[in-house]
């Protein structure tokens, strides 16, 4: 058995061109493609990071040094340029070869250029998302604490509450 596993991302790119009338895929610099070992017609996943859209197209080859992410054909309708995306792809491993597999992570600047490429992943902190002062069946999660009357607006407001 094989395992889909995260082999590498973009992180934070800035969607440099959209380009509607050209047949399909994304246009990535070719520093990028190489740091982030992302070959020339792979599959790879677009998560725009600013209208939340999610799909996948696969990989071209752009000018080295250029910076540019181009996103192509009708996925340009979900990715305009000045919006932020996370280009990721995956690959098939044993579980044995998943277990020790670490990702590639590019990180970029807002041109798109390498600022870290060494870093591994670390996971956010993770936040309570649940408001303790709800307890029952049904505790409101603490996005919706400000549609209820007389409870805080914001996450700040509400975790002062709560200490």
């Amino acid at each position: 058995m094989n395992l889909k596993v995260f082999k590498s991302k973009i992180h934070r790119a800035v969607v440099t061109h959209a380009d509607l009338d050209y047949e399909g895929s994304v246009t990535i610099d070719e520093d990028l493609m190489e740091k982030a070992n992302i070959l020339p017609h792979e599959e790879v996943h677009i998560w725009n990071i600013t209208s939340g859209t999610r799909m996948s197209t696969y990989a071209l080859v752009g000018p080295r040094g250029s910076g540019a992410i181009c996103i192509n054909g009708a996925a340009a309708h979900l990715n305009r340029p000045g919006e932020l995306v996370i280009l990721a792809t995956f690959a098939q491993m044993s579980p044995d070869e998943a277990r020790d597999y670490q990702p590639v992570v590019v990180r970029v600047d807002a041109r798109n250029r390498i600022v870290d490429a060494e870093s591994p992943e670390e996971p956010g902190d993770v936040l309570n998302s649940i408001d303790p002062t709800s307890f029952g069946p049904n505790p409101a999660p603490l996005h919706d604490l400000g549609a209820r009357a007389g409870a805080p607006a914001s996450l700040s407001s509400a975790r002062s509450a709560i200490e």
